[in-house]
């Protein structure tokens, strides 16, 4: 058994720990025992993307993970920074040594999907998910770590799912990280695009492997009231059979007037 740690992103542990915890739910139900190292911080792709190359950031990653057969990581835009821009940032640095060993490290770190269908060789993960979900597949997934259909083939598994293509797929939402505040017009005019076409497939919930681009599509379409949810791709696999039954126990919340 592998010795697997989860990188959680700052993202996600800032303001979205439930995907955090669906990937630990899912890691463990497939019978993975999962570490969390509590010195992990930023990948560092935020600044580098500014021009501010931050060693301390590699340095880091590459001390708490090192002993780590594999890491996982719920976004493919941090796997795509850790794979492309860390040894890039030692070598800036004049630090051989240390550009080696981020190669290692990134060489064992795996966004999600790729964890599941490459390491684990599980396409079905067991999970239950009744509602039509459309798939956004983020620029970084695409043509940076290069996850390619693996997302989709985990979710065409997926019990009680009903899944709608989406538009124009390969298009951008205008997200971007930084981009998204540098060129605001732009890149609101990209999210008013992606929302319509994630409106016109009839989803309650649309789906992607990075949290940043479902925040941006997300906050749009809650400020239109279009309905539709937005949930990361481990939140979708990690949901069962018996946590939905669960759910529709639940007693509803008292509305007072």
């Amino acid at each position: 058994m592998p010795r697997v740690a989860l990188f959680t992103t700052c993202l996600v542990d800032g303001l979205f720990p439930d995907v955090g915890r669906a990937t630990v739910r899912l890691l463990e139900r497939l019978g993975q025992p999962v570490g969390f190292p509590l010195e992990q911080t930023c990948c560092g792709q935020m600044h580098t993307n500014s021009g501010y190359f931050e060693t301390d950031l590699v340095r880091r990653y590459v001390r708490v993970f090192a002993g780590y057969d594999a890491v996982v990581v719920p976004s493919a835009s941090c796997t795509g920074s850790i794979r492309h821009q860390h040894a890039q940032i030692a070598r800036a640095a004049g630090d051989e040594r240390l550009a080696a060993q981020a190669e290692a490290v990134a060489g064992r770190t795996y966004e999600l999907s790729e964890f599941l269908i490459d390491v684990l060789g599980v396409e079905d993960v067991g999970a239950y998910f009744p509602h039509r979900v459309a798939y956004h597949p983020t620029c970084h997934s695409l043509r940076i770590a290069r996850v390619g259909d693996r997302p989709l083939r985990l979710l065409r598994n997926v019990r009680g799912i009903r899944l709608a293509e989406l538009p124009n797929w390969d298009q951008c939402c205008g997200f971007g990280g930084t981009f998204a505040m540098k060129n605001p017009d732009v890149s609101a005019a990209m999210l008013a695009d992606k929302m319509e076409e994630v409106i016109e497939t009839g989803a309650e919930v649309l789906c992607a492997g990075d949290r940043s681009c479902l925040m941006h599509i997300g906050g749009g379409l809650e400020r239109v009231r279009a309905g539709v949810r937005t949930l990361h791709l481990a939140e979708i696999l990690a949901s069962t059979e018996s946590g939905h039954r669960a759910s529709e126990r639940a007693p509803r919340a008292e509305v007072l007037r």
